[in-house]
């Protein structure tokens, strides 16, 4: 098996584990908690993907980055929250039920709402892309549904066991994914080298900081959901956007360099936000 590949399922599984942990912290009411708020669900899937996908083929009309970045940005724009993002979410001080069925609506939402994105991309650039729903399903349910139910499932039946396990799961999957995503990083490196003079740092700052902003404006009075919905649309899956590369443009190797250095720059990119939640969220706890 490929270097890249046995990567890959490394970090497959990590994440695996990640969003199990999660899931052991998460209860049913919470990841249908989305659901039940049918306009907060309008206001993130209009945040999310609507709006970030206008902006990257914006960008990509406006600027004419090479191909890999616009498959990137465009790939990234209608992908659903990551699998990994929510600890993030908590950490700035994010509303848990929010997180959790943020994490839930958007993946299956995803299902759907991926290949329409593609069909009207098609118009936008005469292109001939395509994802077959089932692929979509796939990665949704491998890398969040599954793990998420499966923690739910085993903290609401065995809730001592759920306590037992929780941290050295966690532990593990932590350090699974540094130890694959490293190697992975040195990897495409190379890659994205090439690309830096055309643009690609500052088309995934752009993406990142535009999905703060109209994820902070459209999240609502509520603080807590301002900071979950700022740091969704502005992060994004990288399974979805890098299916999309690979069955439309399998020769465009440079597209996984683009999507895997957005995890790393959108993260330094939206650490200012974090810290300054955790700043609002402490002064509004001591007042």
């Amino acid at each position: 098996m490929h270097a890249i590949q046995l990567m890959m399922l490394a970090i497959n599984a990590s994440m695996f584990m990640v969003v199990f942990t999660l899931g052991l912290g998460a209860t049913f009411e919470s990841i249908i908690y989305l659901f039940r708020r049918p306009a907060l669900l309008f206001r993130s899937l209009l945040s999310m993907n609507v709006i970030m996908l206008a902006f990257a083929i914006a960008f990509c009309l406006t600027f004419q980055p090479p191909s890999p970045i616009k498959i990137a940005l465009i790939g990234l724009a209608i992908s659903p929250v990551p699998p990994f993002l929510p600890n993030q979410q908590l950490g700035a001080g994010g509303s848990s039920r929010y997180v959790f069925g943020l994490l839930v609506g958007t993946a299956l939402s995803s299902i759907a709402l991926v290949p329409i994105a593609i069909e009207l991309i098609d118009r936008a650039f005469g292109a001939s892309i395509e994802i077959p729903p089932a692929k979509v399903a796939t990665i949704v349910f491998v890398t969040v549904l599954i793990p998420l139910l499966l923690g739910v499932v085993v903290r609401h039946f065995v809730p001592t066991i759920a306590a037992r396990i929780e941290r050295p799961i966690a532990l593990v999957g932590n350090v699974l994914l540094v130890a694959a995503a490293l190697p992975m990083l040195v990897i495409v490196t190379p890659m994205l080298w090439p690309l830096v003079g055309n643009g690609v740092l500052a088309a995934l700052v752009a993406f990142t900081l535009v999905g703060i902003a109209v994820g902070h404006m459209l999240g609502g009075p509520d603080p807590r959901k301002r900071a979950v919905l700022a740091l969704a649309t502005g992060s994004r899956h990288p399974g979805i956007a890098l299916a999309i590369a690979s069955i439309n443009f399998p020769a465009q190797k440079d597209v996984m360099a683009v999507v895997i250095y957005h995890l790393v720059i959108g993260a330094l990119v939206a650490l200012p936000y974090v810290i300054w939640r955790k700043r609002v969220r402490a002064a509004r706890a001591a007042a």
